[in-house]
């Protein structure tokens, strides 16, 4: 993608789609960046489903072994965690591996770099490193609740307070996912219209957590068509207890959730997930019966 092309009302929808595909194949080449599914898979008329990791979920291990668990479990690609719950992981590359270094463990493993989530440090604070790093996904929060008859606005100035991170997205050939949460800015279905209608940038989506569409009470496969293009970051996580949270171990069927992803064309991996995970051992259990899982929910939904 053009880096002087900072707003997607410069470009119709398919040269921007065009671009993110070009894009995505150039990082690739030059650093195991995992960017979006290139065009030619929606030409076969097959959407295919990708699968990455949260390093938070092997927070009680080194980022080197994290890597390895992620990557012997056959996922793709992984997103590395900030301190959020004092998850050591990208601080660790931050102040020790440094970009080259953490190239290295990941082709080490042949494991390729989605995204930083940043929730806690922000954004700002591993931009230069993200792109060094190749490029890739910040997900980061959104901002206080509102009424809803103020959600329009709300949403216009939390775009406007963005701008500066948004200009460092361009610089550094990355892009920024914003995730809803509850009691926040972006929740609901709603929220995600809002934020679809007024975003105008090319480099800013959403990072969708079913876990609160649910909380809400609120059809998840909904929220996915809202989002629709917009929709960066998917977070595989239904609202439960313990390693229920994941696919495959709690009640929901993500079937429906599957089959709305292929049917906006989700150019991104799916990422199973959970809080306050079990040690190592039991995770590496519990996230290769989610990824099975996943898998049989894509071919029933995809075929």
């Amino acid at each position: 993608m053009n880096r002087s092309d900072h707003f997607a009302s410069e470009l119709d929808r398919r040269q921007f789609l065009s671009r993110l595909s070009l894009g995505a194949a150039a990082g690739v080449a030059a650093g195991g960046l995992l960017g979006p599914q290139r065009a030619a898979t929606a030409a076969e008329g097959k959407w295919k489903m990708r699968l990455s990791c949260s390093s938070i979920n092997f927070m009680s291990l080194p980022i080197e072994q994290a890597c390895e668990r992620i990557a012997a479990l056959g996922f793709e690609a992984i997103d590395v965690w900030s301190a959020h719950a004092n998850c050591p992981h990208l601080d660790d590359v931050l102040n020790r591996l440094g970009p080259d270094g953490l190239k290295e463990v990941l082709a080490k493993n042949k494991l390729k770099l989605y995204a930083f989530s940043v929730y806690a440090g922000g954004y700002l604070k591993y931009a230069e490193l993200l792109g060094k790093c190749g490029g890739g996904v910040a997900v980061r929060g959104s901002a206080g609740p509102c009424d809803p008859k103020d959600l329009v606005p709300r949403m216009k100035a939390f775009f406007e307070a963005l701008k500066p991170e948004i200009e460092l997205a361009e610089k550094h050939d990355s892009y920024l996912a914003v995730e809803n949460h509850g009691h926040a800015l972006l929740d609901s279905v709603d929220s995600f219209q809002a934020f679809v209608d007024i975003n105008t940038h090319p480099r800013l989506g959403i990072a969708l957590a079913p876990y609160h569409v649910q909380g809400l009470e609120q059809s998840v496969e909904q929220a996915i068509a809202a989002c629709g293009k917009q929709l960066f970051f998917f977070y595989a996580w239904q609202h439960a207890q313990g390693v229920e949270q994941l696919p495959g171990h709690g009640p929901t069927d993500c079937t429906p959730w599957i089959a709305a992803l292929a049917k906006i064309g989700f150019p991104w991996p799916v990422n199973p997930f959970m809080h306050h995970e079990p040690e190592p051992d039991e995770m590496s259990r519990a996230m290769a019966k989610s990824c099975a899982y996943l898998k049989e929910c894509y071919a029933k939904a995809v075929g």
